[in-house]
């Protein structure tokens, strides 16, 4: 993935409650509604305990718009409620990459 530089990256960093109580359905529909945010750039997740789930934005702007956007918002809420017992949101600047492949 080559984005041009500098972009957006926000890191959400969590542990979950016991169960799905519906969190897995939840986080697919949350992924599905970010690609179609103005300023979305792409989506990373992985999950062993520790959870972390990084979406990349054009701008502080777009970060902004969808973390205002009415369902995310309904989700954050039942995440604070349900689904996590800690999170934590980091919002950085990505001036530089690289990456390897073999």
């Amino acid at each position: 993935m080559e984005l041009q530089k500098p972009y957006y990256a926000v890191i959400f960093t969590n542990t979950r409650t016991e169960g799905d109580n519906g969190y897995g359905q939840m986080a697919e529909e949350m992924e599905q509604l970010a690609r179609q945010q103005p300023g979305f750039l792409d989506f990373e997740s992985a999950r062993d305990g520790l959870g972390v789930t990084i979406s990349y934005w054009e701008s502080l702007e777009a970060i902004a718009h969808w973390k205002a956007n009415m369902d995310h918002r309904e989700a954050q809420k039942k995440g604070i409620k349900e689904w996590y017992s800690w999170y934590k949101v980091r919002i950085c600047k990505v001036e530089r990459e690289y990456e390897f492949t073999k």
